[in-house]
């Protein structure tokens, strides 16, 4: 599933595409965003921002109206210019709006929604997510107490809560416990308050390193090299994730993994600098 800086990515590349441009042709394969269109057409409509809230990427146009998207597992957007070739299936488009310049697609998303301000405000899973990782007004504070609210958590599930904050999944789960020692399955109780705000700091360092201004900004489904280890070669960008029975590449060890929480998301971690206390 793409994570934070996926979409972060994904949505500061639509909004320079599609910025103040106006849309001249909208369509999906969804019935209710169809339904909006036919009583309150997007066509005619300006797109005046895109931005990113966790995993969550929002198309905002004039008149009180948002598009509310989530790619899950396969979803992806793509921008072409007027008869370019797509890269996938026109079967897999599930939303597509083009202005004079540009043509953006979606592809095999499940989790496509309009909403309006107050409607948004209401949406359950999105009203409840917390601070996100990449905003500028991120407190890793109130981070750090979100974290510490789910006490009897495994501290790898609880990671993955977005009402904890908003952005990391399986990939980043796992490299920011090992970045702070910490063993996956303690349980967050466990934490000392240094501990719990060393994963709050490295959760944004992490995901900040791979959104900076000279990241090749792509809007598909992340599968460029994302790293944490700050090394050039891709075979050495992650510390410990998807690395099971490799050495680790600070203490030798070689990585464990095995399933975790209630979805059975791999969880990989290095017994020696990870030491289950």
């Amino acid at each position: 599933m793409p994570e934070g800086d996926t979409i972060f990515r994904a949505a500061r590349t639509l909004h320079r595409a599609l910025a103040g441009q106006l849309v001249t042709t909208f369509t999906s394969v969804f019935p209710k965003l169809n339904r909006i269109d036919e009583d309150s057409p997007i066509a005619g409509r300006t797109i005046e921002r895109v931005e990113a809230r966790g995993k969550w990427l929002l198309l905002h146009f004039s008149g009180n109206l948002v598009l509310l998207t989530h790619l899950l597992m396969n979803g992806s957007w793509h921008i072409y210019r007027p008869g370019e070739k797509w890269k996938r299936r026109r079967s897999d488009m599930r939303v597509m709006l083009a202005t004079p310049k540009i043509i953006a697609v979606a592809f095999a998303i499940q989790v496509a929604e309009f909403h309006t301000e107050v409607s948004l405000a209401r949406r359950r899973g999105f009203n409840q997510l917390g601070p996100s990782l990449l905003a500028d007004t991120f407190n890793p504070t109130e981070a750090a107490a979100r974290l510490r609210l789910l006490a009897n958590e495994e501290i790898g599930a609880a990671l993955l809560n977005q009402t904890v904050v908003a952005g990391i999944g399986n990939v980043y789960k796992a490299e920011i416990c090992f970045a702070c020692g910490v063993h996956p399955f303690r349980l967050v109780v466990s934490l000392s308050m240094a501990e719990t705000m060393c994963l709050m700091a490295k959760a944004r360092e992490f995901l900040q390193a791979n959104v900076t201004s000279t990241s090749r900004d792509r809007v598909v489904t992340y599968t460029g090299m994302r790293r944490t280890t700050r090394r050039d070669d891709p075979r050495e960008s992650l510390w410990v994730y998807r690395r099971r029975g490799e050495p680790c590449r600070k203490c030798g060890r070689a990585i464990e993994a095995r399933k975790q929480g209630i979805e059975g998301r791999t969880t990989f971690w290095c017994p020696g600098c990870q030491p289950q206390k």
